[in-house]
Parts: C-alpha cells; structure tokens; sequence
C-alpha cells in the first residue's frame, strides 16, 4: 500500500467514526457545528417524497397487514437507539420513541388514535397518564397510620416509561396491486410504540405486561418523520431520515394480523400457544400477498 492509499483509508475511516453533521469539516468552533450555508438549505429538499395518487379502481387487489417490528433485532436498531437520555448527542441523534413523544408535544403531530383503525384520538394529556406513577413505599404508608400529613419524599418512587422501554413498535400497511403500474405496492399507514404497562415495572421483569401507548396516522407525520435523522452504521455522513426508513422498509417485522372476515383476529387467536407455527402462518400470509403478483406475471 502506497502513502496515498494509506492517506485515503484514514480520511475514510476517520469519516465512518465521527458523528457527521453540517459544516462539521469546516466549523471553526463548535457552535458552527450543524449549521448549513445558504447554497445548502437551497439545495436541500426540506420535503419529503409525496406519495402518488392512487384511484380506487386502479387497486386491484389490497390487503390490510399488522406487523410487529423487535427492536432487539440487530436490523431495528436505528429505530431504537439513542436510549440514554442523558447523554447529548447533538439535536440529529434521538430514538424514533424520543422523535415521535417531543412532536406530539410540541403539536406538530397532532393524528394521534387510540387503535389501528384511527377511530378515537388520544391527547398528549391521555398519553402522558400513561407514562408514569408514583409509588408509596412501606416505609411512607408507617408515616401516614403514624399520623404524620406529609410522606417523606425518600419513601415515594417514581416509575416512568422511557426510551429505553419501548419493546417493539406496531405498524399497519396496505399492500396493493397497481393495475396501471402492474405492480405489487405498500402504503405505510400507522405505527405505534409498544411500551410496557407503567404499573407492571414495580414487578418482576417476567410479569412485565406490554400495551400500545398510541397509534399516529403516518401520512400526516411524515414532515417531522422527514427531518428526523436515523443513524447509518455504514456511512455516518449520510443519515437516513426516518420517514426513508419507515417507508422503504428498512426493517423486520412479522405480520402478526391482515384483515379478515373473523372480526380480524389475530394469528395468536387461531394458532394458540404454539410460537413457531405463529411464525410460520405470518410467512404464510406473506408469502400470499406476494405471490399475487407472481401469478398475475404467469403465462
């Protein structure tokens, strides 16, 4: 290996190490860090791809599908991390969980529902009783059969749903056939954070119970989802927004419901208590929508 080739290989993995943000290579002081030139804020594309109309009599056949995306897989980790809180990473490096609860907030995501079907809408009010309890400590309940009015603020717990808490996240689609395109398709429709009970944390962690904090319309967060950056272990210099993500599909999930005449029950509902054939109806179902397609292609 030459000098050149050697001085290539350090700028490039120097460059796979850092954190890449705006102007990074020629800030002069770290307040300039992150901050975009005139000619980049007009180059960039402050939008995100908007979706082609589609007519209903265009669809050929559809099928709605609810799948269960395990931020323990290796693939979802995007998704999932940063989970510390505490530690400043800069305004691009937050979870999905931390992207979504600060919008919704702040009111920038305001298609919040209480299921998949975006029936019912939930304020963050209702969502943030959901988030935490105090708990009084045996100790504390003496003070007050001892007659004391106040309990010691040592004696009081508080449990809190955080980042690092969120188990999985529900997404619901729509997989399409386009007669005009002849095309199979997908259509991100919701998602939603799949924490556990608040009141299950005092527990042991086997008596954890999971529950769905809210569903969000995706469409109408995809703004928000657009400037929000997930991190790419293969090249830091090119974050992926999570809208990118979210709608390319860069993750894995098992379908674990489509739509059916049963009331949409579940695969868990009709194949009880048996895990790998759960699995293996969820391809079954996959592998359904897809070969649709195959067989439109079959002469």
């Amino acid at each position: 290996m030459n000098w050149r080739n050697f001085l290539l290989a350090t700028v490039l993995g120097f460059s796979a190490i850092s954190f890449a943000q705006s102007n990074l290579l020629n800030a002069k002081t770290p307040d300039e860090i992150g901050k975009k030139t005139q000619a980049e804020l007009n180059a960039d594309n402050d939008k995100p791809m908007p979706y082609g109309y589609v007519g209903d009599r265009d669809i050929l056949m559809g099928k709605a599908t609810w799948e269960l995306i395990d931020v323990n897989q290796r693939v979802n980790f995007p998704l999932y991390f940063p989970v510390d809180e505490s530690v400043d990473l800069g305004p691009d490096r937050r979870s999905l969980y931390a992207v979504l609860m600060s919008a919704i907030k702040d009111k920038k995501i305001t298609e919040v529902y209480d299921s998949g079907y975006f029936t019912t809408k939930k304020s963050y009010e209702d969502i943030e009783k959901a988030l935490s309890f105090k708990d009084t400590l045996d100790q504390g309940i003496e003070q007050i059969n001892a007659g004391e009015k106040e309990i010691s603020p040592e004696f009081i717990v508080k449990y809190e749903i955080k980042p690092e808490h969120v188990a999985g996240y529900k997404v619901k689609g729509y997989w399409y056939f386009d007669k005009r395109q002849g095309e199979l398709k997908y259509r991100l429709l919701g998602i939603c954070p799949r924490v556990p009970d608040v009141y299950t944390l005092k527990g042991e962690a086997a008596n954890v119970e999971y529950v769905d904090l809210f569903w969000i319309y995706f469409p109408a967060a995809r703004e928000v989802l657009h400037g929000a950056k997930a991190f790419n272990e293969k090249n830091s210099a090119m974050p992926f927004s999570f809208d990118h993500v979210l709608n390319s599909r860069r993750f894995s999930g098992v379908i674990y419901l489509e739509e059916n005449v049963y009331g949409d029950r579940e695969i868990k509902d009709y194949m009880k208590e048996n895990s790998q054939m759960q699995l293996l109806e969820s391809e079954r179902v996959k592998e359904k929508i897809r070969n649709f397609e195959l067989d439109m292609w079959n002469y």
